[in-house]
């Protein structure tokens, strides 16, 4: 065992040394504590969290854990842009925005692809397509999937940002206001959405899971360089959280409806019905639908101008760092 982990290791090292950019800094002293976040949106870091797998891990070392909640990937970026924290989880396109608005990130592993936002109005609404909502408030939370995925539906229907009036509110603000009456539609993230179709009988207008661009687990550029070993021992045990809900999505449901306090119905919803847990390594598919969705960023102006989008998406998924760590059943 001891030689398998030390071949990881060392294959995770070769990896990022021939990444651009990168630098391999010297062995550096035991880390005290090891600061990541969980969301309601990553199952998988739920799950992780309840059992103590990272604190089981990390206990010979005598590192701390410590778990911050993210209430959207916007949350998580700025927590790993301010150094709040050393690992977090967000959208594969929100992580995009942010790498290349500056923040230095890359993201060695892939926590699910789900389907986790569309667009929602109340049951009672006269909208029906997404031609409907020109002239509307419609609320999303800046920095996230349901945000991009809001800009990027827009297009579908010929319509741009200035067509409706965007309502900037956290996620779980958004779904109250959609339900108050307060928007005319939400882009929604689960499991506020699955609760609000479930509970409140909101109706999603318009789906599509080519416009939910992954969930991908990110790191600082300077924390990956220092601390691979580390990366590796949390992107095993979250391999380990992984291939537990694909053994029991039952039980991980009920894990999201504690943690979240959403009923179980709603949590079995997001977990069985929209998480694909199934492939966890970043490659040319993750690539590939960043660079389909990169164009919005450019035409809504959400990125520096001049910002080199294929570079900063070459220097976010990072192909190789994960392998050694990934199960293979």
């Amino acid at each position: 065992m001891k030689r398998r982990i030390i071949l990881q290791l060392a294959a995770s090292g070769a990896a990022l040394t021939a990444l651009p950019g990168l630098t391999l800094a010297a062995a550096p002293a035991p880390l005290k504590e090891l600061r990541l976040d969980y969301a309601y949106y990553s199952p998988t870091s739920l799950v992780l969290r309840r059992f103590g797998w990272l604190e089981e891990a990390f206990k010979p070392d005598g590192t701390s854990i410590k778990w911050v909640l993210s209430a959207g990937s916007n949350r998580a970026l700025e927590y790993l842009n301010a150094n709040s924290i050393d690992i977090g989880s967000s959208a594969g396109l929100a992580a995009l925005l942010a790498r290349a608005n500056g923040n230095p990130i890359r993201a060695p592993y892939i926590f699910s692809r789900p389907e986790w936002t569309a667009l929602v109005v109340r049951k009672d609404s006269p909208i029906r397509n997404v031609a409907d909502l020109k002239g509307k408030k419609v609320a999303a939370t800046k920095g996230t999937d349901p945000y991009l995925f809001l800009l990027r539906s827009l297009k579908t229907a010929g319509l741009k940002r200035g067509d409706i009036e965007h309502v900037s509110l956290q996620h779980a603000d958004g779904r109250a206001a959609l339900e108050q009456g307060k928007v005319d539609a939400w882009a929604g993230l689960d499991p506020h959405m699955a609760a609000s179709e479930l509970e409140a009988g909101s109706r999603l207008i318009y789906r599509n899971v080519a416009f939910n661009t992954y969930g991908f687990l990110n790191v600082r550029e300077d924390f990956l360089a220092s601390r691979p070993a580390e990366v590796g021992k949390v992107i095993q045990a979250y391999e380990r959280a992984r291939t537990w809900i694909r053994d029991y999505p039952a039980e991980a449901a009920k894990i999201l409806s504690e943690e979240a306090k959403v009923s179980l119905p709603v949590a079995l919803l997001q977990v069985k019905l929209r998480s694909d847990f199934s492939n966890p390594q970043p490659s040319n598919e993750h690539v590939k639908a960043l660079l389909v969705a990169a164009p919005i960023l450019v035409d809504e102006a959400l990125v520096k101008p001049g910002a080199d989008l294929n570079r900063a998406i070459a220097d976010l998924v990072d192909t190789r760092f994960a392998a050694p760590f990934i199960s293979k059943t």
